[in-house]
This record gives structure tokens, C-alpha cells and sequence, in this order.
């Protein structure tokens, strides 16, 4: 899928997510990531000098800082980076909320591996990481 090595973000409060997440992306050569909570992901973004990565996967119910916040946040850092979300929930407000900050996709928990893959190289093309 991708001739560069990409570098992905899992945020998402389930861990069991998270690694499902960094299995199926590691599984096709890209690097990943994973954090628990938006708090924990920005505070590792600004304790390093330089952060790169090229998509963010996020969750957008989590305790704290929810993702849709998160993406307001990374929009102020860098309103390129691709942002996905994955939810449990069909909140159509969220969903809109997602959409009108950017957002490549919202998905639907559980998740297809497949449409995970496409929708991730759909990001990356847009980003220009493929």
C-alpha cells in the first residue's frame, strides 16, 4: 500500500483497540503507536522536538479529552494531519462535529479490517505519505 514507511497514532481509551489498531497497521509495514488518552498523546507530542507522524486514529468518546476536542487541538499544531475516527456510538452531531474539522472518516465500531485499510490509504494519499 504505501512505499514509505508511515507513522500511524492510535488514541482510544480501550486498549484492547489499541492493539487490535497497531497489529492490523504494523501488519501492512507502517509504524504505530498507541495512547489511552488525548492527554497522554499530547503530552509525548510536546516533550519531543520533533513529532512525525501522518494519521491519527482516533476514538471520540473517551474520559477527559474526547477526540473531537483532541482534533481541535492537533488543527492549531498542524491542520494537515489526517485525522480518522472510530466510535462506538452513532452520534450524528459528532459525526458532523468530525467531518466539518477535517476528519478523512468516521467509522464505526467494530470495524471491518478492510475498510480500516482503504480508508487509512485514502488519508495517507491525501496527506501525500503514500
Amino acid at each position: 500500500m504505501t512505499s514509505i514507511k508511515s507513522h500511524i497514532v492510535i488514541v482510544d481509551d480501550d486498549e484492547s483497540v489499541c492493539r487490535a489498531m497497531e497489529r492490523l497497521v504494523r501488519s501492512m509495514g507502517m509504524t504505530a503507536e498507541t495512547y489511552t488518552s488525548s492527554e497522554d498523546f499530547l503530552a509525548q507530542m510536546e516533550s519531543l522536538k520533533t513529532f512525525q507522524l501522518d494519521c491519527v486514529i482516533l476514538d471520540i468518546q473517551m474520559p477527559g479529552m474526547n477526540g473531537i476536542e483532541l482534533q481541535q487541538r492537533l488543527r492549531l499544531i498542524d491542520k494537515d494531519i489526517p485525522v480518522i475516527f472510530i466510535t462506538a456510538y452513532d452520534d450524528r452531531i459528532d459525526k458532523d462535529r468530525a467531518i466539518a474539522g477535517g476528519a478523512v472518516a468516521v467509522l464505526r465500531k467494530p470495524c471491518n479490517d478492510a475498510l480500516i485499510l482503504r480508508t487509512l490509504a485514502t488519508a495517507l494519499e491525501r496527506d501525500g505519505a503514500a
